[in-house]
């Protein structure tokens, strides 16, 4: 067995970018596929996990201390599971749903994403997941996310140039002081978001200076 042969009797999530990219399959085949992403196998249950208040049911994160523990329920239910707990949460589930190829115009999709829209707000001060938050690593993510499905991120956009750093980089710990670009956080707003699925105005161009990279984070 070769290992596009392999590829091809795993999850539909991989199946129908083997069958895209790396085969000859009619375009009506490869969109079939696709299709199956939202209705069995590993879509169909990130997708199950999802309750009504918008949240994808990831769990309890766990805290080294007792006080982020208490933070943590303290919050009001809409802000508790967004970005915490790493890899489950509703932000995280969003994008691993983004990386198996969810067809965004379908009924699955519009409906999962309504409910993060109209529901969901990040942990560090409420905001609507689609206006995203501070941290521009974060940010640069929710960019990725609601340009694939739809959702207005051109004020995300504008936030990050706004927020490049004079090496060209961005830092998470920028509202903290950090004063260069970290390599992670420039991750995200250059390497995740794929601009060209929607119409994106930049409002100046946004150099990189790849020389500066990496840097300490702060």
């Amino acid at each position: 067995m070769d290992v596009v042969e392999w590829l091809l009797e795993s999850d539909p999530a991989i199946r129908w970018q083997v069958m895209r990219d790396l085969t000859d399959a009619p375009a009506q085949e490869v969109e079939a596929e696709r299709a199956r992403i939202a209705k069995e196998g590993w879509g169909a249950r990130v997708l199950a996990l999802q309750r009504e208040d918008g949240h994808f049911d990831g769990g309890t994160p766990t805290f080294k201390t007792e006080a982020g523990e208490k933070w943590w329920q303290s919050l009001p239910a809409q802000r508790r599971g967004t970005l915490f707990p790493e890899w489950t949460s509703t932000s995280w589930s969003l994008m691993l749903l983004r990386h198996f190829g969810l067809d965004p115009a379908s009924a699955e999709a519009r409906r999962a994403v309504s409910l993060v829209r109209e529901h969901v707000q990040w942990e560090h001060d409420g905001e609507p997941f689609f206006a995203g938050e501070v941290e521009p690593c974060i940010n640069g993510k929710v960019a990725a996310m609601g340009a694939y499905f739809g959702e207005n991120v051109q004020p995300i956009v504008d936030r990050l140039l706004n927020e490049q750093m004079s090496d060209g980089g961005w830092n998470c710990e920028q509202e903290n002081g950090a004063t260069v670009g970290s390599f992670h956080s420039n991750i995200r707003p250059t390497g995740t978001t794929t601009f060209s699925e929607v119409s994106i105005t930049f409002a100046r161009p946004a150099p990189l200076r790849m020389s500066a990279w990496p840097k300490r984070s702060s």
